[in-house]
């Protein structure tokens, strides 16, 4: 088993692969072809309206719940709940995740583009420690933006 398999093993416990139609992760997706990984924020209707924040890390991409969602305000603090991996195939993910199940609401794809560090050249460290010191240029977010524990 790789280790984005074993970091997917969360994910795929959570949801019913016959019921919904979210990506079950394949393994044949392939990272960003110009080396520069990618980031999506998928607007996400669920039993409360929150943004997910993933980037593409090692395989997966690492995903926060951001219940106010994204600004560009750098005045403005938001809370940002570190939640399980998804699948790269997640990067794309749009529609319906059924009534009932983990989840259960609309997902679009708000905004995408590509990150990278500003800080520290260890990611894992960085997410672990809860302070992440990003660049993004992606659609709609465009800059330098930070995570920082509470």
């Amino acid at each position: 088993m790789t280790d984005a398999e074993a970091r997917l093993e969360k994910y795929r416990s959570m949801r019913d692969f016959s019921v919904t139609a979210e990506p079950a992760g394949a393994t044949t997706v392939p990272p960003a072809t110009d080396g520069a990984p990618r980031y999506v924020v998928q607007r996400h209707r669920a039993r409360r309206l929150h943004y997910d924040f993933r980037l593409e890390v090692n395989g997966v991409l690492a995903s926060w719940a951001v219940p106010k969602g994204p600004s560009l305000d750098p005045a403005r603090k938001a809370l940002a709940v570190h939640v399980e991996d998804h699948p790269l195939d997640y990067f794309e993910f749009e529609g319906v995740i059924p009534k009932g199940e983990y989840g259960g609401g609309d997902v679009i794809v708000w905004d995408w583009g590509k990150w990278r560090l500003t800080k520290d050249d260890d990611l894992g460290a960085a997410i672990d420690a809860g302070e992440l010191h990003l660049e993004l240029n992606g659609e709609k977010l465009r800059g330098h933006f930070m995570g920082a524990p509470r």
